[in-house]
């Protein structure tokens, strides 16, 4: 189990900024790597309505589950357990919920862990370069017949990675978007699919 502050910008990109930064930082496929997020609520939206987001996340080495709660507009604490394969597919199929730490966390939040279902997965190609003290991450996504592109800054300090994400944006002359986490862009889409 680990648990970390997660304090993270981000700013949704066009497609052709996406393939600049990707030049502008010399980055090769080799440096790209695919994960698969899939994301866990009730029925009745419990995390949604606490600002919170479970995902099991998937990656050529490793599997693991993370609870995500707000704390600040920009940050989140994570709570985060590794899984095995098996572990995970128990959970996927609604079968076993094998995480203990997150576990306890839901139990304290008052989620009724036996109504979580997996609602839908997202696939990222992701690149990570270490930028001024923190990590810059340049994200391609796809789900549901969509694709979409955004940059990333994690950073220590709240303050001091908000002046070095905005200067990045200046630099690139990139506009700032608005831009929502993953699982609610997700959301969105799911929702106008319904619609």
């Amino acid at each position: 189990m680990t648990q970390e502050i997660e304090i993270e910008f981000k700013n949704l990109l066009t497609k052709e900024q996406y393939e600049m930064l990707l030049k502008e930082f010399k980055i090769d496929d080799s440096k790209i790597i695919r994960q698969t997020n899939h994301y866990f609520d009730t029925p009745e939206w419990h995390l949604k309505t606490l600002h919170a987001g479970l995902r099991i996340r998937e990656t050529k080495s490793s599997i693991v589950c993370t609870l995500k709660e707000k704390t600040a507009e920009n940050t989140h604490l994570e709570t985060t357990d590794s899984l095995s394969s098996n572990e995970a597919e128990m959970m996927l199929n609604g079968q076993h919920f094998d995480a203990p730490s997150v576990h306890r966390k839901l139990l304290n939040l008052n989620v009724p862990i036996d109504e979580l279902k997996v609602f839908g997965s997202l696939t990222t190609d992701r690149v990570e370069l270490p930028y001024k003290g923190g990590i810059l991450v340049l994200d391609h996504s796809f789900y549901l017949n969509c694709d979409d592109y955004e940059v990333e800054y994690e950073a220590d300090d709240e303050n001091t990675g908000a002046e070095i994400f905005n200067k990045f944006l200046t630099d690139f002359q990139i506009e700032k978007r608005a831009t929502d986490k993953k699982i609610a862009r997700f959301m969105k889409a799911l929702n106008a699919k319904k619609g």
